[in-house]
């Protein structure tokens, strides 16, 4: 039995390298070679034609969108462009490739030899990017009667071919070595600024709980001081940014119990199980599967013209690097703040809610805060909260002109995350205004100090520090409705006559 690593014990004397294949579904209306709808939840099959069956008699034809789309992405990530290029045939079987080939692209991709820079802790890290080119993506099977969802122990399997067809880009990376023990977080770090940029570009949804952004982690250890790769193995499908991280660090832990036990590493696919945070064994890739690739003889090659290359590189929107060096210097943000808003993904919705009129600081401290924790324990991004930035905003001002304290504030906000209400509605509602007026604050204050006289002698007697229970008193009976630095004042004011 394999004794078990600590993730520093491992990085103490292997060097991680890792690599990252994303699979990138692409939002054009139509199948990447036919006229089929790409619209997602639709009934099974229902999506489907002669061609992307791969029916005798069928010929495909290129969706010219889909061509833009990868070139963008291909900009976007510093890549030159092919003058010309073509398809091919990846031939293979499997019940949810409905043709038994894939059209894809072999050695002759659009996109060749990018690089995105990525940020991780301060530092910025520059991710080289191999190629980046088009094929179809496959059907969807079900495994259906076991406990996994998964074939083994399944008593029939379902396949759904409206997946077929669509239009797929595959960015791949160089190895990407040097990183040490941030190898999961850069590779995390990675997956999210690709993201972004695919969003900004307004190719993909990304939505990768349904499979328009997937990926694909390839990870290997060597010795530290060694020259030599070592043998590498790839989790498939990881589906959110938090897996990409845990499946990466996982597997070096894998890896290093067993080659620590002089166990030999096998060259394979695996599959990453959310549940317990480790992946099990797929199929082996000991030797290389003959594909047998052959140019694709129904489509003609691409030859894309350079000035519609650079009409497309000219129409590019400011990515989201760029974006956030102009939001820092708009909202007066160190670089420490927008890396922990970039972490939390919170910049667009700290610029969006400054634009609504907030103080930067204000909205940054919002958003990082009382909105992220709610984040967090819905397991969602900030971005899906049931309230908007126009909405916080509201909120801000309605505490800088005494209308809430900062409690009766989390109140409101709370309830507009419950109800889907404006702020002013849930206020209204629910009673939430600060309490002001002199006289309900006055006998509020009175009866505190009536009901602990012991603590009001020490106020008098210079333990001002005292005085925090009976503002404590005066905001529960105002059921949090007071400010609590005018109580405070008030309460000094009465009884030490400053």
């Amino acid at each position: 039995m394999t004794q078990a690593l600590s993730y520093d014990d491992v990085v103490a004397r292997y060097e991680p390298v890792i690599g990252l294949e994303t699979h990138v579904e692409l939002g054009t209306a139509s199948k990447m070679f036919c006229g089929c709808s790409t619209t997602f939840g639709a009934d099974p099959n229902t999506q489907v034609c002669p061609v992307c069956l791969g029916l005798p008699g069928s010929l495909p034809v290129t969706n010219a969108a889909a061509i833009e789309y990868a070139i963008r992405i291909g900009l976007a990530l510093n890549c030159q462009i092919a003058t010309w290029c073509r398809f091919a045939r990846k031939n293979y079987f499997y019940p949810d490739m409905p043709k038994n080939f894939q059209i894809s692209q072999y050695d002759e991709p659009l996109c060749t030899d990018g690089w995105l820079d990525v940020d991780v802790d301060g530092d910025t890290v520059r991710v080289e990017i191999e190629r980046v080119h088009l094929e179809e993506d496959t059907g969807k099977t079900l495994h259906v009667g076991g406990a996994t969802g998964r074939i083994h122990g399944a008593t029939h399997s379902l396949v759904d071919y409206n997946r077929a067809g669509i239009p797929l880009v595959e960015v791949v990376t160089k190895p990407v070595t040097g990183v040490g023990a941030r190898a999961p977080e850069l590779a995390k770090a990675y997956v999210t600024e690709l993201r972004d940029i695919l969003r900004t570009l307004g190719v993909s949804d990304v939505r990768m709980e349904q499979g328009s952004l997937r990926c694909d982690v390839n990870t290997s250890l060597r010795l530290l001081d060694t020259l030599a790769l070592g043998t590498r193995t790839e989790t498939k499908n990881v589906n959110s940014l938090r897996s990409v991280e845990r499946a990466v660090r996982s597997e070096m832990v894998r890896q290093a119990e067993r080659l620590d036990a002089g166990e030999r590493i096998v060259q394979e696919t695996r599959h990453f199980q959310e549940d317990t945070g480790r992946s099990r064994p797929g199929r082996s890739k000991e030797e290389a599967t003959d594909y047998r690739y052959f140019p694709e003889p129904d489509l003609v090659p691409l030859a894309p013209e350079p000035a519609w290359v650079a009409t497309i590189q000219a129409a590019l929107p400011e990515l989201p690097a760029a974006r956030r060096r102009r939001l820092a210097a708009q909202l007066g943000a160190s670089d420490r703040d927008m890396i922990a808003m970039s972490n939390t993904g919170v910049v667009d919705l700290v610029a969006a809610t400054a634009a609504a009129g907030a103080p930067a600081a204000e909205a940054r401290n919002w958003w990082m805060g009382h909105l992220a924790q709610h984040a967090n324990s819905a397991d969602i991004e900030p971005a899906e909260l049931s309230i908007t930035p126009e909405q916080v905003a509201r909120v801000i001002a309605l505490v800088a002109d005494g209308t809430l304290s900062t409690g009766l504030a989390r109140q409101v906000v709370d309830g507009v995350l419950e109800t889907g209400k404006d702020p002013d509605q849930v206020i209204s509602e629910r009673g939430l205004r600060t309490v002001g007026d002199a006289d309900t604050l006055g006998a509020a204050i009175d009866e505190a100090i009536a009901a602990r006289p012991d603590i009001a002698d020490k106020v008098r007697g210079g333990k001002v520090a005292a005085a925090g229970v009976l503002v404590g008193a005066v905001m529960k009976a105002t059921r949090g409705q007071a400010d609590a630095s005018t109580v405070r004042a008030l309460l000094l004011s009465r009884l030490t006559g400053g």
